[in-house]
C-alpha cells in the first residue's frame, strides 16, 4: 500500500460536527442513567463516567482546526455550546474568537472570566486585538492595554481609529520591509534567519530611510533573479496601495479585480504603516453578503441562530411592525373593490397572482441594482437609462406572462374580457415593481442607509397594494 493511499481520508466539518454531537448526547444520556442509580459507589462511578466522556471530546477537539471549532460552537445550542468552550485548550481560545460570529463571540466572552480573556487575547496580533477590544469589558481592555509594549499599544490604538470598514481597521502590521540599494543576495540571507515570515507573505515591501514605499519586491522575482542584482532593479514601482480611510469593501474589489494576495497601505505621505491581506478581503466579503441578505429580510443585526426568545424577537419585530401597517393597507384597498368582488367571485382567486408575480419581478430588480451599487456600476449618467432598461424588461415579462395568465383565466371563466384585463393588470404592476426597485434602493443610499435594508419588505408592499389597485380597478371599470 503506498503512503498516499495509507493516510486517513481528511474529515469534512460535517463529520467533524456529527462526531462532536454524538459525544455531547452520549455524555448526557450516560449522566442521565447514573443519576437514577443510588448506591455507596454512585458518586465515583459518576465522576469517572463524567471524565471519561468528556476527556474523549477533548481528543476530538485537539485535533480541529480553531476555524473549524468556531462552526462547531456556531451549530450547537447555548448549554452544549459553553460545555464545548470549556474543552477548548486556553491557548487556542483567541484564534476561535476571531473566527466565530459576532453573536456567538457574545456568550462566548460572557462565559469567561476576566483573566481568562486576557490569557487569550495575549498571544494575539495588534490588527486581532482591535477586532476584539470593542466587545471585551472596559476594565479588561484597558488592563490588556498596560500589557503591551509602546509599539504594540500604538498599534491597537491606531486600528482602533478607525471605523470597522475602513482599510485602518482592517490591515495588519507583521509584514517585511527591505531597502532598494542591497543586492538579492543580502535579502535572501536576511529572510533565512527569520523564524518564520508572516501569512500571505507574496511580496516583499521596499522602503527607504523614512519608511515611505518605494515598490514591492515579489517572491517569485526575488527567487528566479541574479542574486547579485539590486532589488532597485527587479521591484515593481508601481504597486496597488491603499490608504487606512478608504473603504474596505472597495479594497476588496480591487484585491478581487487585480489578483492581489496582500497589499501595501500608507499614510497620505506615502509611508507605510501596514498591509491588507487576503484573508481579510475575504472575512469582509462574506460578511457584507450575510448583511445584505439579513438587511433585505429587515433584519436589524446578525442573530445568534440558538439565541433567547426575546433577544430573536427584538432583533425581528421592527420590519414586521412595518410589514404588517403595509399588509393593513393591502387590505383596505381591497376593502374599496368589496362589491366588485362580491359581483365577480373571479376576482378574488385572481388577484393574488398579480401581486405575486409583481413581487417577485420587483425582488430580481432589486437584487440586480443593490448588486451594481455595491460594485459601483451605477452613477448619475446612467440612473435613467437603467430604469428604461428595467422598464423594458418588465414590459415583455409582463406582456408575456399576462397574456399567459390572461389565457389561463379566459378558459376558466369563459369571459375574454377577463382575460384582456388580467393581461393588462399584470403588465402594469410589473411596470410598477421595475420602476419601485430601482428607486427604493437609490432613496436608501441617498439618506444614507443601507440600500438593501428592508428593500425586499418595501417592495412586496408596493406590488400587493398596487397589483389590488390595478387589477380591482380595472374589473370594476371594464367589467362590471
Amino acid at each position: 500500500m503506498t503512503e498516499v493511499e495509507a493516510k486517513k481520508p481528511q474529515e469534512s466539518l460535517q463529520d467533524r460536527l456529527a462526531q462532536v454531537v454524538e459525544l455531547l448526547h452520549r455524555h448526557k444520556l450516560v449522566e442521565d442513567l447514573t443519576h437514577r442509580q443510588e448506591g455507596q459507589h454512585h458518586d465515583r462511578v459518576e465522576s469517572l463516567v463524567h471524565r471519561q466522556n468528556l476527556a474523549e471530546l477533548q481528543r476530538k477537539l485537539d485535533d480541529v482546526h480553531p476555524a473549524d471549532i468556531a462552526h462547531i460552537l456556531e451549530a450547537l445550542p447555548l448549554d452544549d455550546r459553553l460545555t464545548v468552550w470549556q474543552l477548548v485548550k486556553a491557548e487556542r481560545d483567541g484564534d476561535i474568537l476571531l473566527e466565530v460570529s459576532d453573536a456567538v463571540r457574545e456568550t462566548l466572552i460572557a462565559d469567561m472570566d476576566d483573566h481568562e480573556i486576557l490569557a487569550a487575547a495575549k498571544d494575539l496580533d495588534a490588527d486581532e486585538l482591535a477586532d476584539l477590544a470593542p466587545e471585551l469589558p472596559r476594565d479588561v481592555v484597558h488592563e490588556l492595554m498596560e500589557s503591551l509594549d509602546a509599539q504594540q499599544r500604538e498599534r491597537v490604538r491606531s486600528a482602533l481609529s478607525y471605523e470597522e470598514d475602513q482599510v485602518g481597521a482592517l490591515m495588519d502590521f507583521e509584514m517585511v520591509t527591505i531597502r532598494e540599494d542591497v543586492s538579492l543576495e543580502v535579502v535572501l540571507r536576511y529572510l533565512r534567519r527569520l523564524k518564520e515570515l508572516p501569512g500571505h507573505t507574496d511580496k516583499l515591501f521596499v522602503v527607504d530611510y523614512d519608511g515611505v514605499l518605494k515598490g514591492v519586491l515579489p517572491i517569485k522575482r526575488l527567487l528566479v533573479n541574479d542574486p547579485e542584482k539590486q532589488v532597485g532593479e527587479v521591484m515593481a514601482d508601481d504597486p496597488v496601495s491603499f490608504h487606512p480611510d478608504e473603504d474596505g469593501y472597495d479594497a476588496a474589489q480591487a484585491f478581487e479585480r487585480y489578483d492581489l494576495i496582500s497589499a501595501p497601505v500608507v499614510d497620505k505621505n506615502g509611508k507605510l504603516i501596514g498591509r491588507l491581506t487576503i484573508d481579510e478581503m475575504v472575512d469582509l466579503i462574506r460578511e457584507e453578503s450575510e448583511s445584505e441578505v439579513l438587511n433585505m429580510a429587515g433584519l436589524r443585526e446578525e442573530e445568534d441562530i440558538f439565541a433567547s426568545v426575546w433577544k430573536s424577537v427584538r432583533n425581528r419585530w421592527a420590519w414586521l411592525a412595518i410589514n404588517l401597517v403595509t399588509a393593513f393597507l393591502a387590505s383596505r384597498v381591497i376593502g374599496l373593490f368589496e362589491g366588485s368582488i362580491e359581483k365577480l367571485v373571479a376576482l378574488a382567486a385572481l388577484m393574488p397572482i398579480v401581486a405575486g408575480i409583481g413581487g417577485n419581478s420587483g425582488n430580481q430588480t432589486i437584487t440586480m441594482i443593490v448588486r451594481a451599487m455595491a460594485l459601483g456600476q451605477i452613477s448619475t449618467g446612467n440612473t435613467a437609462r437603467l430604469v428604461r432598461k428595467e422598464l423594458g424588461v418588465s414590459l415583455i415579462n409582463g406582456i408575456l406572462w399576462g397574456g399567459v395568465i390572461g389565457g389561463v383565466a379566459y378558459s376558466l371563466y369563459g369571459s375574454w374580457s377577463l382575460g384582456v384585463v388580467m393581461t393588462a393588470a399584470m403588465t402594469l404592476n410589473l411596470l410598477l415593481a421595475a420602476l419601485m426597485g430601482v428607486l427604493i434602493p437609490m432613496t436608501l443610499a441617498r439618506l444614507g442607509r443601507d440600500p438593501a435594508m428592508g428593500a425586499s419588505v418595501m417592495i412586496t408592499a408596493m406590488t400587493d397594494s398596487g397589483g389590488f389597485f390595478i387589477f380591482l380597478g380595472m374589473a370594476s371599470i371594464f367589467l362590471l
